[in-house]
């Protein structure tokens, strides 16, 4: 019995990702989304793309990073993209991971390697991840036609900035990017400076 009582606290302390709210706006607007939210629409978003563009990698290993992505916001909460606090953020992330990682109740043995690989690694699974990552708010702005944006004031070299990594490796999926950066300018969602 301890140890199903040690494995059903784990489940509640995974629980509290529901309370993390993010600044994306879903269903074109209706409410901000939480981190379990997003971080369950990463997981669908990375292994659909994946296979529609024919990406040879493991499966298993895509879906694993973007389930433990936002973990470390348990704790730290959720960092705004183009907030000034994101160069120190996975500080307090790492910490949480940690002490989720150490939980009596815990038996995902690697879960801090799990994290650190999604925030540090090189991996296509890795690569492909911090791009769907940026992706998914990017496509709520733009259903929500730019409500974020326009609420805090962001301005397209900032967007630019935020997703110009993307181009390297994902070069189609950075064009349709550019091509909806400019249909957000032209709707003034966006401001272009």
């Amino acid at each position: 019995m301890d140890e199903l009582a040690a494995i059903t606290d784990y489940f509640l302390e995974l629980d509290a990702l529901k309370l993390v709210d993010r600044r994306t706006y879903i269903d074109g607007g209706v409410r901000v989304e939480n981190s379990a939210e997003h971080s369950w629409h990463l997981a669908m978003a990375c292994w659909s793309i994946s296979r529609s563009l024919g990406i040879e990698l493991s499966e298993e290993k895509l879906l694993k990073l973007a389930l433990v992505h936002d973990l470390g916001e348990i704790d730290a909460g959720d960092t705004f993209l183009y907030s000034n606090d994101r160069g120190i953020a996975h500080e307090a992330e790492r910490a949480c991971v940690k002490r989720l990682a150490s939980h009596d109740g815990n038996a995902i043995f690697d879960l801090s390697e799990l994290w650190e690989e999604q925030e540090t690694g090189q991996s296509i699974e890795t690569k492909l991840l911090k791009t769907v990552d940026r992706l998914l708010p990017f496509l709520h702005n733009i259903s929500s036609q730019g409500k974020t944006w326009q609420a805090l004031g962001i301005k397209k070299s900032q967007v630019l900035e935020a997703h110009e990594f993307i181009e390297k490796d994902f070069p189609e999926i950075h064009s349709w990017m550019l091509d909806k950066i400019q249909f957000a300018v032209g709707n003034g969602w966006l401001h272009d400076a």
